[in-house]
């Protein structure tokens, strides 16, 4: 039996799978190698693993039903933890169609394989997005998300409503978790934290939208991975739960921070709010600590300094020389013992936020 992990090369996907390697577990992973940011970065996150006996690896589109039922014919899938997707609140806003394809579709698709293979369980990685300007806050499952700001925010509110329907008519145990702004080593390189620290650090300007005071409840990797991994023992039924850190971070305060750690002052533009942005995310986790035995342990303080040591060492060893280059590097194969299959004219799908 084994674990298919969707956007395996991606940041969450890459720190799932070295967890569930570290348990033995076989695992599948498969991923596009996109080129929304950098693929060399992507390839990167992976390689390590690519030696291990448990670990196989497929360079697929999760579009393409064909390539997925191939997955599910030739491994004995008992779980999926989906991560795939389509990433980003602001590029939805200019591709809209896209964000409907990789992400509805792909999990249409994801969702037909776990029914005609008869999956145990499935763990759909859903977004804070949903909840819109939520004027309530913390933010709770039982909140109406029915007016999502931006494209992204709707196709995912959309994958849930499909999770909830796989559910009802074919009984496919399914949770769906929203994830808060979840940040760490190897997080892409395009997200404000990885943005922030590469600009400052470079003596680069650094554009903050609004006057500082938005809040983000930011969550680190490594509580993020814990609720996935707890989620897993959830056999039945249908869940929504939020995976955050129950703690909002003033804009503002999370430069300090990066400042401090880097020793080095960031210059900074300030700019008008962005459509689709939202003026503050905060996790209600009860259910989450009640169901998962959930207790994020990293408060940002720790967490930033985490992240900026693990961003110098990776600027030391020419890790991602160009991260935000939007220039595919594909064509640079992986090494390793595994079958690779490529897709051909596969569009860009990154891991989640």
């Amino acid at each position: 039996m084994a674990i298919l992990v969707t956007g395996c090369a991606g940041f969450i996907g890459s720190n799932v799978v070295d967890r569930l390697l570290e348990f033995g577990t076989q695992v599948v992973g498969i991923d596009n190698l996109d080129s929304f940011y950098d693929p060399s970065i992507k390839k990167k996150n992976i390689e390590h693993n690519l030696r291990n006996p448990n670990f196989s690896f497929e360079e697929i589109d999760i579009r393409n039903s064909n390539a997925l039922e191939n997955i599910f014919r030739d491994f004995d899938i008992e779980t999926v933890i989906h991560l795939a997707a389509r990433a980003g609140v602001r590029p939805s806003i200019k591709d809209p169609f896209l964000y409907e394809d990789v992400n509805i579709k792909g999990t249409l698709n994801v969702l037909e394989m776990g029914k005609t293979y008869g999956i145990k369980n499935l763990l759909f990685a859903s977004s804070s997005s949903v909840y819109g300007v939520n004027e309530k806050v913390p933010f709770s499952e039982k909140d109406n998300v029915d007016k999502a700001i931006s494209p992204y925010a709707a196709s995912k509110k959309a994958c849930e409503t499909f999770c909830y329907t796989y559910h009802h008519l074919y009984g496919i145990p399914i949770v769906c978790l929203r994830f808060f702004t979840v940040y760490g080593p190897r997080q892409r390189p395009e997200m404000a934290i990885h943005k922030f620290t590469r600009l400052i650090d470079e003596g680069c300007e650094i554009e903050m939208y609004g006057d500082g005071t938005s809040k983000r409840d930011y969550t680190y990797i490594s509580d993020i991975v814990d609720g996935i991994i707890s989620s897993m023992k959830i056999k039945k039924g249908y869940e929504i739960i939020n995976l955050g850190n129950s703690n909002v971070v003033e804009l503002r305060y999370l430069i300090h921070l990066i400042e401090k750690n880097l020793g080095k002052e960031a210059r900074i533009k300030t700019l008008p709010d962005q459509p689709g942005d939202v003026p503050i995310t905060y996790s209600d986790i009860s259910k989450a600590r009640f169901l998962l035995n959930y207790d994020p342990k990293t408060s940002i303080e720790e967490g930033i300094e985490n992240f900026v040591m693990w961003y110098k060492g990776a600027v030391s060893q020419n890790d991602f020389a160009h991260p935000e280059s939007l220039v595919s590097s594909s064509n640079n194969s992986i090494a390793g013992t595994h079958r690779i299959k490529s897709m051909e004219n596969s569009v860009p799908q990154a891991p989640i936020e």
